[in-house]
């Protein structure tokens, strides 16, 4: 079932977010894509026609995570319930494993569930010398880089954050500003950290609250949410972490099923016009639009607009929303449960929609409302030059098990345009997963059972 306006939306722009000096080239850095965490590309991914799909094995782990070095090789760290994380080079032919590197490994973060453990490399970068920097389970950051040959990796830097980092704390996710300082945030007591590469300084900021998303860099700020508040920093005297503004959103609460915590599960997503959006945990849930300026002239509201998605007692994500233009693309992920546990194969809740922010950035709508497609965990992705939205999604298969599926939806009205059936069980389940479109075109994702394409021809 659709809802929808009687006209098809205006397509959806090319993005252009800023290219991070310290980041490897847009589109291919990190899970989200690029500083502004848009999910989006530029280029081309599959289209409806001959459609191909194609599984590459590798051991028990989930390449959550896959960035694109300047020769078209995937690199991803990708953990393990029952080893340490690896850090891996892949060839995005035969996605096979040219090269790997055991990750340090440390005890599992308190209070978090495995499945939802994103520690220890689930938010990695490539920077512009295509080297990896990857937070780990011991709480330092590596800095790893493919060797002459590409069948191994050496190690080029190693930053010990354990100083700072103290306690069953856990890095979350760690970005540069373009500046290069590295800013890094822990999940449990919500600490914001600068890093100065150069003198190895550290100065920490603890909000007391729960930090378990990544975060949005612009070229003088850094956008940040937690389990209660959406907020920007700016570096201050000294490198310090300022809190420039601070906001409050909808939370219900409910620490809905598919969730990590009870807060938004969204990174932030900048817009340009000054612009960046989260989700809330409101019943329903919204899409939420604020305003980035550090100071506003009188009478006028951080918050553009807060617009709910979806139903009430069945609304949740655990993932980015995409962003270009004046556009947002949401996704429910309602329902998802521990893929290893006594409620693995639950079906969720289906849900996409579009939400689209006025010429004069005053107000927001709902554009359209897909409650077909069921995409329990996926970090879709948005291809302006196909206006298609690619995701993974799930449906049951009539024996109390999953069959997952390959779909791409239109930017425009939400439809379904194709579907491909891509794998089964728990071995296709990607548990939160991202995907990526290769300077080819073809769609990857990492799932249980190894590395899974989808190409043209």
């Amino acid at each position: 079932m659709l809802a929808a306006s009687a006209h098809a939306a205006p397509r959806i722009p090319a993005a252009h977010p800023p290219q991070n000096p310290f980041l490897a080239s847009n589109p291919g850095s990190n899970i989200h894509d690029d500083t502004w965490m848009t999910d989006t590309y530029n280029r081309r991914g599959p289209v409806a026609g001959q459609l191909t799909t194609q599984m590459g094995a590798l051991p028990p782990s989930l390449c959550g995570s896959l960035t694109f070095d300047r020769r078209g090789r995937i690199l991803s760290v990708c953990p393990s319930s029952v080893a340490p994380p690896v850090l891996r080079l892949i060839d995005p032919t035969t996605l096979k494993a040219l090269a790997e590197y055991v990750m340090p490994s440390g005890p599992p973060a308190p209070g978090t569930p495995a499945y939802q453990d994103y520690t220890g490399g689930g938010y990695f970068f490539l920077d512009q010398h295509d080297r990896v920097w990857s937070a780990t389970q011991t709480k330092h950051l590596l800095v790893l880089a493919v060797a002459a040959g590409g069948k191994s990796f050496n190690r080029v830097a190693d930053y010990d954050l354990t100083s700072v980092v103290t306690g069953d704390e856990r890095i979350t996710s760690a970005l540069p500003d373009f500046k290069g300082r590295i800013w890094f945030v822990t999940k449990k007591d919500g600490k914001v950290g600068i890093l100065n590469t150069r003198t190895r300084k550290i100065h920490v900021l603890k909000t007391g609250e729960e930090i378990e998303n990544s975060f949005a860099v612009d070229r003088g700020a850094v956008y940040i949410v937690s389990d209660k508040r959406m907020y920007r920093f700016s570096a201050g005297r000294g490198g310090r972490p300022h809190i420039d503004w601070a906001v409050r959103y909808r939370n219900s609460g409910i620490h809905k099923p598919s969730q990590a915590d009870a807060g938004s599960g969204t990174t932030p997503t900048i817009l340009p016009g000054g612009l960046v959006a989260i989700t809330d945990n409101a019943d329903p849930m919204d899409v939420v639009v604020y305003r980035t300026a550090k100071r506003l002239r009188k009478h006028v509201r951080r918050v553009v607009c807060q617009v709910p998605v979806f139903g009430k007692g069945a609304s949740a994500t655990e993932n980015s929303l995409l962003g270009s233009g004046r556009s947002l693309i949401v996704e429910n992920n309602y329902g998802y449960q521990d893929p290893f546990g006594p409620m693995a194969g639950t079906i969720t809740k289906p849900g996409f929609a579009r939400v689209d922010i006025s010429r004069n950035r005053e107000a927001c709508r709902v554009a359209w409302t897909n409650r077909t497609e069921r995409a329990p965990t996926v970090v879709p992705k948005l291809s302006t030059k196909t206006q298609l939205i690619y995701a993974y999604t799930q449906d049951p298969d009539g024996t109390g098990g999953q069959v997952w599926s390959w779909v791409a939806l239109s930017a425009r009205t939400g439809k379904r345009v194709f579907k491909v059936p891509a794998g089964n069980g728990l071995l296709g389940n990607n548990n939160y997963a991202g995907i990526a479109l290769g300077p080819t075109g073809t769609a990857y994702l990492g799932t249980i059972g190894g590395i899974s394409a989808l190409r043209n021809g």
